[in-house]
């Protein structure tokens, strides 16, 4: 017998069929002797509706107020599911947010967990009742529920996982794993038993979409076994026990297993790709200690997220021209605080582009290998594509290049690493 926790996101929870469907999976678990706990987002599309709402009523909200509003969408499937459980013969109840009680700081609308007790949920749970539980909100500090930001019922479902101390939490999505890279780009695309912790974070920092960091980066803080499933499949499926996904695990944990399977760990894991990035180029900044501090602070302190920088090799006259990436949507506001700081930057002029894309390498086994970089530059270079930025970490490579060229980047530097699929034949 084991204690899992599952999470359905919106699209498995779009209409009453897909609920049934997703009761279907909670019971066969249910059934199988497992305590279980179920973490539910709202229906695709109706956060952002009620956030319309939101806008509509009042452009300057007050955030309490919009945190009561936008948690609605998921006590209203966590109410439908736990429904559809007792329809079907099972022991089932939802608790909302501020019922376990999930305890949040921070500001509403972008609250985070903080540690609580879950003793009460488990008491129910060890009696066989499944809980179904509204992801993404919690009870803040002032009394008051609390929301976590977008994608913040994959957090949820991982702090409750570590409270409840689940032997795994299973995260069910619209794709049936972690893949090597997008299987819509690239259809040699293999999916991953196996991915760690940090390469997960890797990965869901630099544009893959399985996973939402925060949760991540809680996993592997609370040493969450998280596993990645399809929640679309035939009701005559067998359950996720005997058919898994990806899992998500340590480093210790994967060495352990590379160990008993006689396998060494392969170099890349995966490759992610990024649309949503711009590219900003102040010429002739003043090449002297405190320049580029003029450039970063007031990009930080307007919330401006920054990404790859370059600084080239200084000009004669003492310039030099600064290079970097800022998220698309944050792009005009960038252009207007920079500008207004141009004379006391002293720059000459900026130069904004908007059509460039970040492709990224990510592999534990990077520490290990040499000449991961030089693969990735050749193999990009034998195609024309030109690398505009580079940006590294222990185990990952970005690149920024020309947007159109994207795909044709990911499918040669899959090839490159080695992990395109075999045929079956061979």
């Amino acid at each position: 017998m084991a204690r899992i926790v599952m999470k359905f996101g919106g699209t498995s929870m779009a209409g009453t069929e897909r609920i049934r469907r997703v009761a279907n999976i909670v019971r066969k678990q249910a059934e199988g002797g497992n305590e279980v706990a179920v973490v539910v987002s709202a229906m695709a599309g109706e956060t952002d509706r009620l956030v319309n709402f939101c806008r509509e009523a009042n452009p300057l909200y007050d955030p309490a107020e919009y945190d009561a509003v936008v948690s609605s969408g998921e006590q209203v499937t966590s109410g439908l599911l736990a429904l559809t459980l007792q329809a079907m013969g099972c022991k089932a109840r939802s608790w909302l947010g501020w019922q376990v009680p999930i305890k949040t700081f921070s500001v509403h609308a972008n609250a985070r967990i903080d540690d609580f007790d879950a003793s009460r949920l488990v008491e129910h749970m060890q009696a066989g009742e499944i809980a179904v539980i509204p992801g993404f909100q919690g009870l803040s500090e002032d009394g008051r529920i609390s929301t976590m930001g977008r994608g913040g019922s994959d957090t949820s479902a991982v702090a409750i996982a570590a409270a409840v101390g689940a032997d795994r939490c299973d995260i069910y999505t619209d794709v049936d794993g972690v893949y090597t890279t997008d299987p819509r780009i690239v259809a040699r695309a293999q999916k991953q038993k196996y991915v760690t912790y940090e390469e997960m974070l890797e990965l869901a920092s630099v544009g893959a979409k399985v996973l939402q960091t925060r949760s991540v980066s809680l996993a592997m803080k609370r040493n969450v076994r998280v596993q990645v499933l399809s929640s679309f499949v035939d009701d005559d499926a067998p359950s996720a026990d005997t058919l898994p996904g990806t899992m998500i695990v340590s480093e210790e944990e994967m060495d352990d297993i590379l160990k008993e399977q006689k396998m060494e760990r392969q170099t890349v894991t995966g490759i992610a790709l990024d649309k949503n990035e711009a590219r900003v180029v102040l010429t002739r900044v003043p090449d002297k200690p405190g320049a580029v501090a003029e450039i970063f602070l007031p990009l930080g302190e307007a919330g401006i997220n920054v990404d790859m920088i370059i600084q080239n090799v200084g000009r004669d006259k003492g310039e030099t021209d600064v290079t970097f990436t800022v998220p698309q949507a944050e792009l005009a506001r960038a252009q207007a605080l920079l500008e207004n700081l141009k004379e006391k930057i002293g720059y000459n002029r900026i130069i904004t582009d908007a059509n460039v894309a970040k492709v990224s390498v990510v592999g534990m086994g990077m520490k290990s290998h040499t000449g991961v970089a030089a693969s990735m530059f050749k193999a990009l270079a034998d195609r024309g594509i030109n690398v505009q930025a580079i940006s590294t970490s222990e185990i990952k490579i970005s690149v920024l290049i020309d947007a159109d060229e994207t795909e044709l980047a990911v499918r040669v530097l899959h090839t490159a690493y080695g992990l395109d699929a075999k045929d079956e034949a061979a």
